[in-house]
């Protein structure tokens, strides 16, 4: 016992001498090529006293980062989260001439300028070579995990088994891959993109894949929230118009996603799927946790308990961290820039512009919010809960921009794979076992843009039927894209729809509205839904317009004499109780497409007309009526068709599905589901649900009067709960992080975590 801890002992005062070594050596490289960087007296010095130097301010630099770092970010939590990534340069570069000042004799100085490079490269070096040195290390690695798993625990509260091996009832991790299709995943697999993928579809005992079927709204707001709350009941697209308060609801908008969770919950008197010892990372809706990172809806609060952010905070107080992923961030700023101008040079075509703002949104999803999130998921398996869930978005926006089947998606898929196999290498070494479930909310479907195909909008196309005047230059429909809106909250800037809350239009112009390739025209001088007579006495050529249009499928619009109809090319109209697939207007769209549109027509906040594009089922393509080359929100082709990827030890999602409906557990019925896979993101949310239950036990549902100090349904919805410690989700409570497939310190000193070895 003795002669273990002082091999251990030894072997920590080695690497921390190791890194305190190569600091020095790079302090002292960086002072011989910058020339504002000056580790010597004015008139010169030996070459041991300049050593000396070196060591000295390598070692109060590396004590004060240690020390003062997370003070500092504490301090700043009022500041916006990106803020805080450039900040930190700063922060870093204040602390390395502190370091410097400790020098005696004032033989350390450099310029500010030069002190941020050097703090960055110092903090970059150090991280990388302790890693490097725990991951060469075996022994020390699984003594590293095993003591970072035991404290996890303690801190948890989780029993530890009589043998010292794992406790309890497997948990589950499920990672969102955001828009990736099923058949995008299962080529991808095939083509060794996704290496990862590929052995878990390999291993007989492994994962098996299957298909389902999204809602007519195939877009994150409307799946996520069917996946984690068990109802999208009333959300007919990505935004819509709602008549008696005059606002535009966008899923991608606090208050709007904070509100849809309050009415899921209302629906369905249960908490969410993440209630019971839950995490949700970077989604829309937080899913009943009381772990919280990242999660849009709770971005609405105000206050200090804003915990949303936290993952940022958590993330950033690590200075190598952000050296790491601002690194990382420029260079996928210049491969987007690179690549746009390829795209251009070669004239591919659809295209859609990629400047502006565009390179830092893509890299911030790309980078920042997937090396954040990562190390979330990993820092909630070290500590041992029941079910987390999180959401990656890199995929998803640079397909909107580059097409789902790009060379660029592509390579965004096999970074996203690295990162999938960092979790499953980490799952070996965390308190308990863990079942990876794999998903996706949507898929995303090909072609030009409407208005790049027959040169105007469709909102032009809507006031030309309207008789109203039309602009000469169309207007640009703005991209629904979360990570557009992600980055304007960590900013601190209104999202897209805020405006146009504030500034509703004039009661005589219709509103029309965008989600992919699903447009909504609203009517607000028209209480309540408006009548296919109402509209046609007003505007008679408008119905007749969009129906015959080339870029139009069909439209959903209410009739006072027949109910609801569908139209369609050439004065085709079908009541929609008489729709069945594969005949009339639909007929293209696949199985299906009749439920979804009946569905949605019952929806309260159902557009006056829903309009959706056509659908070439030879190309798989469709017309975006947003600036997207790639998109989803409507019917048609790969958008409706996500995967659900999940270990062959659970109950295949089908039997789930019908034993459930059996039990009379469906929220609006029975779902018939095709052969090939569930049906809806509400059902999707049952077989999770299921799954929960077959390993971790009934999953309490949220009572009428109130669910563990959570929320009440009959009262508006607070702020979530803190953790059991009573803390704020701030640093150090996410545990080991992560970059470009790398595992690095955590915030805790004693909590720092080798990367993955090989």
């Amino acid at each position: 016992m003795g002669d273990g801890r002082w091999r251990k002992a030894g072997g920590t005062l080695v690497r921390v001498v190791s890194v305190w070594a190569v600091s020095t050596l790079t302090l002292l490289a960086l002072a011989g090529i910058l020339p504002d960087f000056r580790l010597q007296a004015d008139d010169g010095d030996t070459v041991t006293r300049t050593a000396f130097t070196a060591a000295w301010g390598a070692g109060a630099f590396g004590l004060l980062s240690a020390l003062v770092w997370p003070v500092l970010v504490r301090a700043l939590l009022i500041v916006p989260a990106l803020v805080l990534g450039a900040l930190v340069f700063f922060l870093n570069g204040s602390l390395l001439l502190i370091a410097l000042r400790l020098i005696p004799d004032g033989r350390g100085d450099a310029n500010p300028e030069t002190a941020v490079v050097v703090a960055a490269v110092m903090s970059a070096v150090a991280s990388a070579t302790s890693t490097a040195l725990a991951v060469r290390d075996d022994d020390a690695y699984r003594r590293r995990l095993s003591r970072l798993a035991d404290r996890r625990r303690r801190r948890s509260g989780t029993p530890q088994s009589a043998d010292g091996g794992r406790s309890g009832p497997p948990g589950f991790v499920f990672v969102q891959l955001d828009g990736v299709g099923h058949d995008v995943l299962e080529q991808a697999a095939a083509d060794g993109l996704m290496p990862t993928v590929a052995g878990l579809l390999a291993d007989e005992a492994g994962h098996r894949l299957t298909p389902w079927t999204t809602d007519w709204s195939s877009q994150t707001g409307a799946s996520q929230l069917g996946i984690l709350h068990g109802s999208n009941f009333d959300v007919p697209a990505f935004r819509w118009f709602e008549k008696e308060t005059g606002t535009v609801m966008v899923s991608s908008r606090p208050a709007s996603a904070l509100e849809l969770q309050r009415r899921a919950i209302a629906r369905t008197h249960d908490g969410g799927l993440l209630t019971v010892d839950g995490a949700s990372r970077g989604n829309l809706f937080s899913g009943g946790a009381d772990q919280l990172a990242l999660v849009l809806s709770m971005a609405a609060r105000r206050g200090k308990g804003r915990r949303s952010r936290a993952g940022y905070f958590a993330y950033f107080s690590d200075p190598a961290n952000a050296v790491r992923t601002a690194l990382s961030f420029v260079a996928e700023v210049g491969r987007e820039i690179d690549q746009s101008v390829r795209a251009r040079v070669r004239k591919e075509s659809p295209r859609v512009k990629r400047g502006g703002l565009y390179p830092f949104i893509r890299a911030f999803a790309t980078v920042v919010e997937r090396d954040v999130v990562v190390a979330a998921v990993i820092g909630d398996m070290f500590a041992g809960r029941t079910a987390v869930y999180a959401d990656l978005v890199a995929y998803d926006e640079v397909a909107h921009h580059s097409g789902p089947h790009s060379r660029d998606a592509e390579k965004v898929l096999t970074r996203l794979d690295r990162s999938l196999g960092l979790i499953l290498k980490i799952a070996d070494h965390t308190p308990r076992d863990y079942r990876i479930v794999l998903l996706s909310d949507h898929g995303q479907s090909p072609g030009e843009t409407f208005a790049g195909r027959y040169g105007l909008t469709l909102k032009d196309l809507v006031r030309a039927g309207c008789g109203l005047p039309v602009p000469r230059s169309a207007q640009r429909t703005r991209s629904a894209s979360e990570a557009r809106d992600a980055v304007r909250i960590a900013l601190h800037r209104p999202v897209v729809g805020e405006r146009e809350a504030e500034h509703p239009p004039r009661p005589s112009d219709p509103v029309v509205l965008a989600s992919g390739n699903l447009g909504l025209l609203s009517f607000p001088d028209i209480s309540g839904r408006a009548s296919r007579e109402q509209l046609d006495r007003r505007y008679p050529a408008l119905l007749g317009t969009l129906a015959s249009h080339p870029g139009v499928g069909f439209l959903l619009v209410r009739s006072q004499q027949h109910g609801s109809v569908v139209l369609g090319p050439g004065g085709a109209e079908v009541p929609v109780a008489e729709l069945r697939d594969g005949e009339g207007p639909i007929a293209v769209f696949g199985a299906g497409a009749a439920q979804a549109v009946r569905r949605t027509d019952g929806f309260p906040h159902v557009a006056d007309v829903m309009v959706n594009s056509m659908y070439d089922p030879e190309t798989g393509r469709v017309h975006a009526f947003e600036e997207q080359i790639g998109s989803h929100g409507g019917l048609g082709g790969e958008q409706s068709r996500p995967f659900l990827l999940w270990p062959r030890t659970l109950t295949d999602p089908l039997d789930a599905v019908a034993a459930d409906t059996r039990r009379g557990e469906a929220p609006d019925g029975p779902v018939e589901a095709p052969p090939d896979g569930p049906v809806g993101a509400e059902t999707v949310h049952r077989v999770l649900a299921r799954w929960l239950r077959e390993l971790s036990g009934p999953q309490v549902p949220l009572q009428q009067e109130g669910f563990a100090g959570a929320v009440r349904v009959d009262e508006p919805f607070p702020d979530a709960p803190a953790g059991a410690d009573g803390s704020a989700g701030t640093a150090g409570e996410v545990g080991p992080v992560v970059a470009e497939g790398s595992l690095t310190a955590a915030p805790d000193p004693d909590d720092a975590v080798p990367g993955p070895r090989g």
